[in-house]
C-alpha cells in the first residue's frame, strides 16, 4: 500500500484506523530472546503494518493459526503511512515497543537497506536467500543491502490504473466502456479534456478526481528516475519528469477538477460511498480499500480502465523482522508463508494487492472483479506491471514526495500560485532532508 502503502502503500494501502497508544499496546517488546510466551509453548506474534495489506480479509492469519496452533497473530494497523513510519522511527531509535513484523513501505525502503540495517534482521540467516528467484528482480533487489543483507521479503507492488464511476459518467453524459475510454484519455492531456468535459454535467457535489495529490502520485509513478538518479544525486528539482507531472496537476488543480480532499482523510475515506469524485488514479492496491470504503452499495458501479500516459508503478511493500523483536525465527516462518506465491494470489483475488511473486502473477492473469464491472484486473494489473519502469529508489523518496504533494495541496485548497508552492515544496525538502 501502500501507500501508504498508500499511501502507502498505502501507503497506503489503507485500512482500519488504529489510534497511536492502541497501536504501541499491540506492538511486541523490545526482549530480542526468543522465548515462548508461556510455558505451553504458545507465541502471539506482533505484525505492525499501515493499511490494507489483505492478509486479515483474504483469511491468512486464520489459515495460518489452524496450520500452526502454537501461534496466536495480532495485527495492529496505522491509516497513514507517514504516521506509521514517524512512529516506527521513534521505536526504532529506542529499541522498545517494536513488533515481530513491521510492515516498510517501497518508498522507504533504501532507507533501510542504506541507513538503518543495524536496526533490522538479515533474513538470509533463516534461508531467505533460497527464495531469490520466487520474486521479481526489481522487488528483490531493492530490500537488499550492498554486502548482501536481505531485510525484507516483498508482498504486492503497485501496477497502476484508472477507477472510475459509472454511474457518475452516465450522469454527466460520457461514455462508461473501459477501451473507449483508454483511448479517449490516452494521454493526460485527454485526461484533463475528459474532464473538463464531465465538469459541464457533472452530477451535484461531484469532481472529475478526489485530488490532485494522487494524480501527481500516479503520474511520477510512470518514471524510472523521480526523485535521485541512479549514482543517488538528488535530483527532483530538475527532473523534467517531476515538472510535467507537477504541472499537470497545478492545471488540474486551476481548473476545478479536484474534490480538494486530503487522501487519507476522513472526509477522503467517506467520499468513495458519497460519489464526491468519478474517477482515481488507483494502483492495484487501492481496490481494497475502495471496496472498503464505498461499501456493498459500490459494486457494479466501479469500473476500471488503463492509464493514461503508460504503464506506472506506486507502492508495494515488505515485511521486516526488527532486530530487537521478541520471535524471530517465528516470525520468518510466518511472513516466509505469507509472501508465498499461494498467499499472495489469495490475497489478489479478495483485495486487489498485485503480487511480487512470480508464480502468483501466474495464477492471477485470468482474474476479473465483479465489484468492479467485471474487470479483468489480472490483464489490466498484469500488463501495466510488465510495462511499468523499475524505479530508482533512494533514501528520501517518500519524504520527498511528502512535501510536492503538500505544496500541491496549496494550490488546490488555497489557490497558491504555482511559483509560490514550489518554493514551500523545496523548502520542505531541504528541511526534511537536512
Amino acid at each position: 500500500m501502500p501507500i501508504a502503502r498508500a499511501a502507502k502503500r498505502a501507503t497506503a494501502r489503507l485500512g482500519a484506523v488504529v489510534l497511536a497508544g492502541a497501536l504501541l499496546a499491540a506492538c511486541g517488546s523490545s526482549d530480542s530472546s526468543d522465548s515462548s510466551d508461556s510455558a505451553g509453548g504458545k507465541v502471539t506474534l506482533n505484525v505492525d503494518l499501515f493499511g490494507s495489506f489483505g492478509f486479515k480479509e483474504a483469511g491468512l492469519y486464520e489459515e495460518y493459526q489452524k496450520l500452526n496452533p502454537n501461534i496466536t497473530i495480532k495485527q495492529s494497523d496505522t491509516q497513514d503511512e507517514a504516521d506509521y513510519w514517524k512512529s516506527l522511527q521513534t521505536r526504532l531509535a529506542g529499541g522498545g515497543g517494536l513488533a515481530d513484523v513491521q510492515g516498510v513501505e517501497v518508498g522507504r525502503i533504501a532507507s533501510v537497506t542504506q541507513q538503518q540495517s543495524d536496526k533490522f534482521q538479515d533474513l538470509k540467516e533463516f534461508g531467505a536467500d533460497k527464495l531469490k528467484d520466487e520474486f521479481a528482480e526489481a522487488k528483490w533487489s531493492a530490500a537488499t543491502t550492498e554486502d548482501g543483507k536481505i531485510l525484507g521479503l516483498g508482498t504486492d507492488v503497485g501496477p497502476e490504473a484508472m477507477c472510475y464511476r459509472t454511474d457518475l459518467f452516465k450522469e454527466a453524459g460520457l461514455p462508461t466502456d473501459r477501451e473507449e475510454l483508454a483511448k479517449k484519455w490516452a494521454t493526460w492531456d485527454g485526461y484533463l479534456e475528459l474532464g473538463k468535459e464531465y465538469k459541464k454535467n457533472a452530477p451535484a457535489k461531484s469532481a472529475w478526481l478526489d485530488s490532485v495529490g494522487s494524480l501527481y502520485g500516479i503520474m511520477i509513478g510512470q518514471e524510472e528516475e523521480r526523485y535521485y538518479d541512479a549514482s543517488g544525486e538528488l535530483i527532483y528539482d530538475k527532473n523534467p519528469a517531476v515538472k510535467e507531472a507537477w504541472d499537470t496537476s497545478v492545471e488540474a488543480a486551476e481548473a476545478g477538477l479536484s474534490a480538494k480532499l486530503d487522501q487519507w482523510s476522513p472526509q477522503w475515506n467517506q467520499a468513495f460511498a458519497a460519489g464526491s469524485f468519478a474517477t482515481i488514479p488507483c494502483p492495484a492496491w487501492m481496490l481494497g480499500y475502495i471496496k472498503g470504503q464505498a461499501g456493498d452499495g459500490g459494486q457494479g458501479k466501479w469500473d476500471i480502465a488503463k492509464l493514461p500516459g503508460g504503464a506506472g508503478n506506486w507502492g508495494g511493500s515488505y515485511l521486516s523482522i526488527p532486530r530487537a523483536a521478541k520471535h524471530k525465527e517465528e516470525a520468518y516462518k510466518l511472513i516466509e508463508w505469507l509472501t508465498a506465491p499461494e498467499q499472495q494470489a489469495k490475497v489478489f483475488q479478495k483485495q486487489g494487492n498485485f503480487p511480487s511473486s512470480t508464480g502468483a502473477i501466474e495464477k492471477i492473469a485470468d482474474a476479473k472483479d465483479a465489484y468492479f464491472s467485471g474487470a479483468p484486473i489480472g490483464q489490466i494489473f498484469g500488463d501495466a506491471a510488465k510495462e511499468a519502469p523499475v524505479q530508482v529508489l533512494g533514501v528520501h523518496d517518500q519524504n520527498v514526495m511528502q512535501q510536492i504533494t503538500n505544496a500541491l495541496s496549496e494550490v488546490e485548497r488555497k489557490g497558491t500560485s504555482s511559483e509560490k508552492a514550489w518554493g514551500t515544496a523545496k523548502k520542505g525538502v531541504d528541511n526534511v532532508i537536512g
